[in-house]
């Protein structure tokens, strides 16, 4: 990041949602095929979050392009055989629908391609379904393979940063699916940003912008399972439908990498046999949009527990038992929590009660969305411990002591990007000690008080500052 656009955004508090109008009526987005600086797309992209097309230049001198395809753009089954082999895989069938999802079991490998042999053959179709290889960690099961590089447009990746310290899990993933094979409709994940880049086939996508999904939820508020389904016509069950704008359909070619804006609720299809590899990812610009998907998902936890409690006329009785026989808080255990807090008198079992209560809703929290809000303020934590410490040795010279690829990624991308993270780390920060519901959590559990947090990242910014390193006129 250069210093005219940390200047042009660091004194914003709330990010400026620029209006999606323009995607309404729309049918196109911008296609890179130039030379272009990751200060102009922090700018025109990640800011405004709209969504952008590169062009396969961007992705010609990547290994996989060369050693996964045939010369006739085909995916290269043998050569993929001979690095594979017998690694398990997970595998959806298209072709069944679990809830809002595709079913997904493991399957080695080998047993998958010659599925996708098979299904070539038989003019793509097969008794056993259309089959779909998604969600694979392959970067993190062969890291020495080194296939593809991320482009600097998208490495100011904080979920990968964090999920790497911790050595538990990433969101970079590789997709194999045949001509036919379908991702139903969905957002991504703690509604981050993704990019995708075809390694070989041909992609279609439907795209809407933030908040057109909700014209399309049911009567019974829930978000269709495929967008294009006859069903959307029946008003009576979709009965807001006609008022959401067409979705952005966009065919992704071979090599090309399509950015996906945080929220952009969306539909993709493979047109061909198809290879891709998609990353999950967060940064300063969108952890605001995951804060509040955060607030969104505890609402509907609360909610959900409240509509159970008002169907049980003995709701209170089965509370006070559970309570009394009970030393540990399981997930039914918890449901049974929300409704006691009124039965009490004592101001004091009032408190411990709605304590457990707390504690009870961020587990299931967890649980239905794969984090909570303690987690996330270990999350923010550890992404500001790391530019601190960057910024502290720029200043001063030192090494920093972190990874070798991070400190590589955060020098490529400058002291003025780190301050911007760790001004909108304590924005976040800020929100989340107003926040009633994280008021309730047992603070003495986490590894660094967030009043304490707030202090450092305030200190290392204008010390920094003062030596000259983000000064500012």
């Amino acid at each position: 990041m250069d210093r005219e656009a940390y200047r042009n955004c660091s004194s914003l508090v709330k990010m400026p949602r620029q209006s999606y109008e323009q995607f309404w009526s729309s049918h196109f987005v911008d296609y890179i095929d130039k030379e272009l600086s990751y200060s102009k797309f922090f700018k025109k992209y990640l800011l405004p979050n709209h969504p952008c097309m590169f062009s396969r230049r961007f992705t010609e001198d990547w290994k996989c392009r060369k050693q996964w395809v045939t010369e006739e753009g085909k995916p290269h089954f043998q050569k993929l055989l001979q690095e594979f082999d017998e690694t398990p895989v997970p595998v959806a069938n298209c072709n069944a629908k679990e809830y809002n999802a595709n079913p997904k079991q493991v399957m080695p490998f080998k047993e998958f391609i010659h599925y996708w042999k098979e299904y070539i053959q038989n003019g793509h179709s097969s008794p056993k379904g259309c089959l779909y290889l998604k969600d694979w960690h392959m970067s993190r099961d062969f890291a020495e393979h080194s296939v593809y590089a991320t482009p600097v447009f998208f490495s100011s990746d904080w979920l990968n940063e964090y999920w790497d310290t911790l050595e538990l899990d990433d969101y970079r993933f590789v997709y194999m699916g045949p001509k036919g094979s379908w991702t139903p409709f969905h957002a991504d994940v703690f509604r981050s940003y993704s990019w995708s880049a075809n390694i070989c086939g041909r992609k279609k996508w439907l795209l809407y912008p933030p908040g057109q999904e909700e014209f399309l939820r049911d009567s019974h508020g829930n978000l269709p399972y495929d967008v294009t389904s006859s069903e959307l016509q029946d008003q009576g069950l979709y009965p807001h439908c006609e008022k959401a704008c067409q979705p952005l359909e966009i065919i992704q070619e071979a090599g090309e990498i399509i950015f996906v804006p945080s929220g952009w609720h969306h539909q993709v299809y493979n047109l061909e046999d198809t290879i891709s590899i998609n990353h999950n990812w967060l940064n300063g610009c969108n952890v605001d949009i995951m804060w509040q998907f955060l607030q969104n998902e505890l609402s509907s936890v609360q909610k959900e527990i409240d509509e159970w409690r008002n169907t049980m006329d003995s709701w209170h009785q089965h509370c006070q038992v559970h309570i009394l026989f009970s030393d540990k808080i399981d997930l039914c255990e918890s449901v049974c929590v929300f409704a006691t807090v009124e039965t009490f008198c004592c101001p004091v079992c009032k408190q411990q009660v709605s304590y457990l209560l707390c504690v009870s809703i961020q587990v299931i929290m967890k649980a239905c969305s794969g984090i909570n809000f303690a987690e996330f303020a270990s999350f923010l934590k550890i992404i500001s411990d790391n530019r601190m410490a960057f910024l502290n040795a720029c200043s001063s010279g030192d090494s920093p002591d972190y990874p070798r690829h991070l400190s590589e990624t955060l020098t490529t991308l400058g002291p003025y990007h780190a301050a911007f993270d760790l001004q909108r780390v304590a924005h976040v920060l800020e929100c989340l000690l107003c926040n009633e519901d994280f008021k309730r959590l047992d603070h003495s559990t986490l590894a660094l008080q967030p009043e304490t947090m707030l202090q450092q990242i305030r200190d290392t910014i204008q010390t920094t500052r003062g030596q000259h390193l983000l000064y500012q006129e």
